[in-house]
């Protein structure tokens, strides 16, 4: 008998006799160390707290009824929120007999499903080819979970000749690490070369993947096209379709896309979500109604929910001209998310939404003012939120809480907003003085950061300083001073504290700005001649 002993087991299965008759089967295959779950709210908790080897959910969690999602809400949770690392192994249980939800359990990879009734020798040699494959796997998951992605790459290498049962899943995950370091053209070529031995999906996804992150849309949507065609359950080939199709200005083709995918696995929230902003931008509210009544539906239990559903479905309803129906939404956001930190901001827009659609101003105005300073108080709100906020207080003339949203924006190192798309918010609006005036007030914040970062490399913390300069360098992109700053920074970094590709990849976009800007700055070449001699010291300019 294989030596479990040491592996941690997380049984989620609100069916008790279920859940004694997996402990019995755990048990006699020498495993012991497991804890229960019987909701989805439950596992996430205890997953937030600690992680575990292996993972056997229950695919039926009652999600109709009053204990929460199904397992494949809770996976994409999981997925999504990264509460599950690389090597955890997530095996779904069931007895599910409906094609649609087997597609989208399959489309978020566990690592295996079986099918009830199933016995503990059928159990545990699903475990054991996890747990085999899994080992193998493992250096190469350490280093990157560690950021060694250059070094999990060669680890990949390795792996393919020691490994060959396992050659191609090591190519994919190669592959994905060149994407990852933004190498687009090496990863690339390992999906093209896969796709000339052996037509597989993952490959075709993959190259489409990086032609559209490369701008080659048309190019990406041809693959896409055929990958579909010739396969059409594999899922996220659609989800990329339809941002082609985004991408190119046709949001009916891509709403279009979209509901066909909905219809073979109906069950993704995300994407539901998505062809509800998709159909509302096409304008066809009926479809958009539909869609983010099922998110907010199919969200409801989730750990995870988020209150800009809510709104989403407001403005949804406004637009169609369903005053009533909104107001039950608003009711709803109230009674369901109650103690949620963006639930205020989120209930203050969407009356706005509705006084606005109804012509009372005044009070349209006011549930603006609310919304501006509960943004102060909210955690996680999306870019597309603040800025539609803000887009509302330019338009009612609320200058200051415009101004005061967006600055929350562009303080938010994650919003992927930058400066530039910033402002355009201030000139769209007729409004280039605020515009001017927001750029002034971010240039102070950047100065008073490069301050903080000099005091904490003063004080020894040289990755505290470097965070400090890249917020500095977010707020004020274009400033020489931080560049140089930034770029000294980093190599300061590097050089004490080890290589890191993604920090180096930003000193070396410094270095070209700071070139194109002033070729002959005295510090240009000292800088540039540090960062080769480092890329020396640990073998990167052999890689």
């Amino acid at each position: 008998m294989d030596d479990n002993s040491n592996l941690t087991v997380l049984v989620i299965d609100p069916n008790p006799g279920m859940r004694g008759s997996l402990q019995n089967m755990l048990n006699m295959s020498n495993i012991s160390k497991i804890e229960f779950a019987v909701s989805s709210g439950t596992a996430i908790r205890n997953l937030s707290r600690k992680a575990y080897d292996i993972i056997l959910c229950e695919y039926d969690l009652d999600s109709g009824g009053e204990n929460g999602q199904d397992g494949q809400q809770l996976l994409e949770d999981l997925r999504h929120h990264k509460l599950i690392g690389m090597g955890a192994i997530f095996i779904m249980l069931t007895s599910e007999g409906v094609y649609s939800k087997v597609v989208s359990a399959a489309e978020l990879t566990p690592t295996d499903y079986i099918l009830k009734p199933f016995t503990v020798d059928v159990l545990m040699q699903r475990i054991t080819r996890a747990v085999d494959r899994r080992s193998v796997f493992l250096p190469t998951y350490k280093l990157i979970d560690q950021g060694s992605l250059r070094e999990a790459i060669r680890s990949c290498v390795a792996a393919e000749n020691a490994h060959p049962r396992y050659a191609a899943d090591f190519v994919r995950l190669r592959a994905e690490l060149h994407v990852s370091l933004n190498e687009f053209p090496e990863a690339e070529h390992l999906y093209t070369a896969m796709l000339g031995v052996k037509q597989v999906g993952w490959a075709s996804l993959g190259l489409a993947r990086t032609l559209f992150t490369q701008g080659r849309v048309e190019e990406a949507e041809n693959v896409l096209t055929q990958l579909v065609s010739v396969n059409p359950k594999l899922m996220a080939a659609y989800d990329l379709l339809a941002k082609c199709h985004e991408a190119n200005g046709s949001a009916a083709r891509a709403q279009q896309v979209l509901e066909e995918a909905v219809s073979i696995s109906p069950h993704m929230v995300r994407r539901l979500r998505h062809l509800g902003e998709v159909a509302l931008g096409a304008g066809d509210v009926t479809a958009a109604e539909k869609s983010f009544k099922q998110v907010v539906t199919k969200a409801k239990y989730s750990e995870f929910r988020d209150p800009e559903d809510h709104v989403n479905l407001v403005k949804t309803l406004v637009q169609k001209g369903d005053a009533t129906q909104a107001s039950g939404v608003i009711r709803d956001l109230e009674r369901s998310m109650r103690g949620n930190p963006n639930v205020d901001a989120c209930k203050a827009i969407s009356f706005a939404m509705l006084h606005e659609a109804a012509g009372n101003s005044a009070a349209a105005v006011a549930e603006l003012n609310n919304a501006v300073g509960a943004v102060r108080a909210s955690s996680g709100l999306s870019s597309k939120l603040r800025i539609g906020l803000a887009e509302s207080c330019l338009a009612h003339k609320l200058d200051q809480g415009a101004a005061e949203v967006m600055l929350s924006v562009m303080n938010d190192a994650k919003s992927g907003v930058s400066t530039q798309q910033a402002m355009s918010v201030f000139v769209k609006a007729g409004r280039p003085d605020l515009a001017d005036g927001m750029g002034a007030q971010l240039k102070a914040q950047a100065q008073i950061l490069l301050g903080v970062a000099a005091e904490k490399a003063n004080m020894g913390d040289i990755k505290g300083a470097v965070q400090s300069l890249l917020e500095a360098m977010h707020m004020s992109p274009g400033n020489l001073q931080v560049m140089i700053a930034v770029a000294k920074g980093i190599l300061r970094q590097l050089s004490e504290l080890g290589w890191d590709h993604p920090l180096a990849e930003v000193c070396q976009a410094q270095i070209a700005a700071i070139h194109k800007i002033d070729p002959a700055h005295p510090q240009l070449e000292l800088i540039n001649n540090e960062y080769n001699a480092l890329k020396r010291k640990y073998g990167i300019a052999a890689a």
